[in-house]
């Protein structure tokens, strides 16, 4: 049996690109004209579960990283924004209430949201993507044809896998 959906007035604008979450099999991103990424859960897409506005112009590319809660995004504003969405998220990052007499140092979490920009372009970023062999590293190419390769930075990286 085929099942279809459609749903109208995702963005305001035009909807640029979409991205399944790798470990949420209902879960995908959206990312449009509106300067926004939504998030939604696909068995009902009548409201985002959350809408970020992260770019000052059209969002072009939107990708999930394997490690679900950071999301890439691309926009003609010359940006890569690294975005944190850990409520979305696959694994749970609240702490286990079984440790109680165990001292542990508590790490501050990451804020939900925008992590970080990277503006290593002079034009418009039309393409992003993770690495398939490190979680860490993803690249970008805008439309003057220049390739940045990036790392998510030793911070946030640890912030997340300690």
């Amino acid at each position: 049996a085929v099942v279809s959906t459609q749903s109208t007035g995702v963005h305001s604008h035009n909807v640029r690109d979409l991205d399944f979450n790798p470990n949420r099999q209902y879960y995908m991103a959206t990312c449009g004209d509106d300067c926004t990424t939504k998030f939604w859960d696909c068995r009902n897409c009548t409201e985002p579960l959350m809408t970020i506005t992260n770019h000052s112009h059209w969002v072009w590319k939107v990708r999930y990283n394997l490690r679900d809660q950071l999301v890439l995004t691309a926009g003609s504003d010359g940006k890569v924004v690294l975005l944190n969405v850990p409520s979305l998220a696959s694994e749970s990052l609240a702490p286990d209430d079984d440790d109680d007499d165990e001292e542990r140092e508590v790490k501050d979490p990451l804020k939900e949201g925008v992590l970080e920009e990277y503006d290593k372009h002079e034009d418009s970023v039309y393409s992003v993507a993770w690495s398939t062999v490190d979680p860490w590293l993803f690249a970008s190419l805008s439309h003057d044809g220049r390739l940045v390769l990036n790392r998510v930075s030793k911070d946030i990286k640890f912030n997340i896998i300690l």
